[in-house]
């Protein structure tokens, strides 16, 4: 069967992807997109990952909120808790009047069950294992039981949708493979360079300077960190904006190579053998991009 065409010939899942790229200035990512909404639209759980700026968070909740449907966000930290994701019971209310439905404080992931919502949870691997079991039963059977409260059913069109970074990355940890069971997959990579310099364009801060030459330059110089033997991880697109909104506050020669020692160094994570000052490596790095343009 064919996929039903518009009056144009364009196929209506490519104009809905044309729309959410269109209303949340997404830039590229076409097929990763299509991938996302079909996930969605089947209530398929949905597992997001690449590495820190690629962009996971903006086509996830792009994806999420075209549909108009609740919802409901969780960002992951090593302290967060099963009740935060569950629910708790207000103290004052269950002195008064015990264990009910009144005294209950539903959390995202029960709202989203309740609602026929979204749950979207930013950086699940940082999260504690225990919490990553929580989710388990809400995924497999659609079922979450709370002590004292009794058992919860999700509507239907309940979904999750997750990010993650990789594994090497500082502060995440590796999910059971019964919890990777339960989603599916899509891989973000770092973009082409003129899509990451169309990406710095759309996004730099109203006010700042629109010199193309240090777009150009400043993306050159964060994709070369990428391919550095002495940096371990490499910076994102989002250094690169930072870079060009810096440089264009300093009225001199070297404005590139300021803003890039402010910008790049939390961003770079250096080789455990290297035991250079990460200022004179951003310095050559941004030496050799200006020899090449």
């Amino acid at each position: 069967m064919q996929k039903k065409q518009s009056k144009s010939g364009i196929g209506t899942a490519a104009l809905e992807r044309n729309e959410i790229q269109n209303t949340y200035r997404i830039i590229g990512r076409t097929d990763e997109l299509a991938a996302a909404i079909a996930c969605i639209h089947l209530n398929k759980n949905l597992l997001i990952e690449g590495p820190v700026g690629v962009g996971k968070t903006v086509l996830a909740l792009a994806a999420a909120r075209h549909l108009g449907r609740p919802f409901f966000r969780v960002d992951g930290d090593e302290r967060y808790s099963e009740q935060k994701l569950t629910g708790w019971f207000d103290p004052p209310i269950v002195l008064a009047k015990g264990y009910n439905h009144e005294a209950f404080i539903p959390g995202p992931l029960t709202q989203a069950m309740l609602e026929s919502g979204i749950l979207f949870i930013n950086e699940l691997n940082r999260m504690p294992e225990a919490v990553q079991n929580v989710l388990l039963p809400s995924l497999d059977e659609r079922y979450l039981a709370i002590p004292k409260y009794g058992d919860i059913r999700a509507k239907k069109q309940f979904t999750v949708i997750a990010t993650q970074n990789p594994r090497e990355f500082i502060a995440t940890s590796h999910l059971s493979e019964a919890l990777r069971d339960r989603f599916e997959l899509i891989v973000l990579d770092y973009q082409p360079a003129d899509e990451e310099i169309e990406i710095v364009r759309l996004n730099l801060s109203d006010g700042a300077r629109t010199i193309d030459y240090l777009i150009h330059e400043a993306v050159s110089i964060v994709r070369a960190t990428r391919e550095s033997p002495k940096i371990r991880r490499g910076a994102s697109v989002r250094a690169a904006i930072s870079m060009v909104e810096l440089a264009g506050q300093f009225n001199t020669p070297d404005a590139l190579k300021k803003a890039a020692r402010i910008a790049l160094p939390t961003r770079i994570e250096l080789a455990d053998d290297i035991h250079e000052d990460v200022r004179d490596l951003i310095d050559a790095l941004v030496e050799n991009v200006k020899k090449k343009t």
